[in-house]
């Protein structure tokens, strides 16, 4: 950890097109950067790849496409936990750009990125000229001080908006992930803050995850060393359950919370809200947005994982049994996988076709360009200091306070720096 090598020369990634040929959209995967500089107390990257940065070429980056392009291998997952911290990130765009512009491969990305991503000249431009159509923003939560009790500092409320808004006026599809469980959380404060996400984010895919002490992580040490209680079964330390108590819930509210969090944002009225918003964009995408909000939905609501974790139709086999459990008998193991395939495709074509209709009647609307609302409409600075998500976070109007404080601070040096 003390020596890490460099990635650039190496092996390039690549997977044979028969082991993704039933992934959704046949995303295949790799990685242009290992390392993070920050220090947020859940995560396990730093410890895994440490906190020095270093990078995969240009050269490497063609290498990969070609290779995985010669097999019909064409969207990409570049894995890089925080692409917009990689100091290669522009001569690996330029390298996209020629292939896609001068080449015309048609090819396509998601990439990882912070909530300050905007802030980098031309980052988000020439991302989405090199083909990135879906971005992962690690959004975690919009109480300032949750973020800073998970020491993720970097997280700036005040620039959620500007940077979610500039994303969709260059037609990309925004995820963010957001944490339930942090110690100021309760059940109440976190569906109201999903409330304020949903009227005043522009954001169209929101993905939640417990608070998890992740083995390797800052915060499994903390619980560690003070014998604090983590569920034994390392089977669900997969984000989507809880393996731990929380200082302010009950298990149960803690478990609500999540459950309630995605019936929320994703209910047909903002499925409606956010398609809405697509349409009203050249580059929205409606269709694309209508697609993926309903593989979430359907995947939490039908399925029980998350969406990630999720497929169309669900492969179950007699004999596979976790060690220790007996095997089912033919007469119990097939009737039951037969009703639960048929409820499933009930639920699936009910639930689609209800939300079809919304979405066939959104796009039927003559005025939909003329569609806005508090989330993607532009407002001045001093505006967003009445909205709720500053009003009514834990620690939004000291966020906006000392935001202030900052650009006067930098203001006032550069007048210094011009005066001498």
């Amino acid at each position: 950890m003390a020596d890490l090598p460099s990635l650039e020369g190496e092996p390039t990634p690549i997977l044979p097109s028969k082991h993704i040929q039933f992934t959704a959209g046949s995303h295949s995967s790799f990685d242009l950067g290992r390392g993070c500089p920050f220090q947020c107390s859940f995560c396990t990257i730093i410890n895994v790849q440490g906190r020095k940065s270093r990078f995969r070429s240009a050269d490497d980056l063609e290498q990969i496409i070609r290779d995985n392009y010669a097999q019909g291998i064409d969207r990409f997952f570049i894995t890089d936990d925080n692409f917009a911290r990689n100091r290669e990130w522009e001569p690996l765009f330029d390298r996209l750009i020629v292939l896609r512009e001068e080449e015309n491969f048609d090819i396509k990305f998601i990439i990882q990125v912070d909530t300050l991503c905007h802030r980098i000249e031309n980052f988000i431009e020439k991302a989405t000229r090199a083909g990135v159509n879906r971005v992962f923003i690690g959004l975690e939560n919009i109480n300032p001080d949750n973020l800073l009790a998970a020491k993720k500092r970097q997280n700036k409320i005040t620039e959620y908006r500007e940077m979610l808004q500039k994303w969709r006026a260059h037609g990309a599809t925004t995820y963010a992930g957001y944490i339930i469980g942090f110690p100021g959380d309760t059940k109440e404060a976190v569906l109201r803050d999903v409330e304020i996400i949903k009227k005043e984010l522009p954001l169209d895919l929101l993905e939640f995850f417990y608070l998890t002490p992740l083995p390797g992580s800052e915060d499994h040490k903390v619980l560690l060393s003070k014998g604090t209680w983590m569920d034994p079964d390392l089977n669900k330390y997969d984000l989507n359950h809880r393996v731990s108590h929380h200082p302010k819930m009950t298990d149960a509210e803690w478990e609500e919370a999540y459950q309630e969090a995605w019936a929320s944002y994703y209910s047909d009225e903002h499925i409606e809200t956010v398609l809405k918003r697509a349409a009203a964009h050249r580059k929205g995408r409606p269709g694309n947005k209508l697609f993926l909000m309903m593989w979430f939905k359907l995947m939490v609501q039908c399925e029980g994982v998350h969406p990630l974790e999720g497929g169309y139709f669900r492969l179950k086999f007699r004999r596979d049994r976790r060690s220790g459990l007996p095997v089912e008998s033919a007469l119990a193991f097939y009737p039951r996988y037969l009703w639960e395939i048929a409820a499933k495709h009930w639920a699936y074509v009910s639930a689609t076709w209800r939300v079809y209709r919304i979405y066939r009647k959104v796009k039927a609307s003559p005025d939909r360009r003329g569609y806005s609302d508090i989330a993607t409409r532009e407002i001045e600075k001093d505006g967003e200091e009445s909205l709720a998500m500053i009003q009514e976070t834990r620690g939004g109007v000291e966020a906006v306070a000392k935001t202030a404080r900052d650009a006067s601070i930098v203001k006032a040096a550069k007048k210094r720096a011009a005066a001498s």
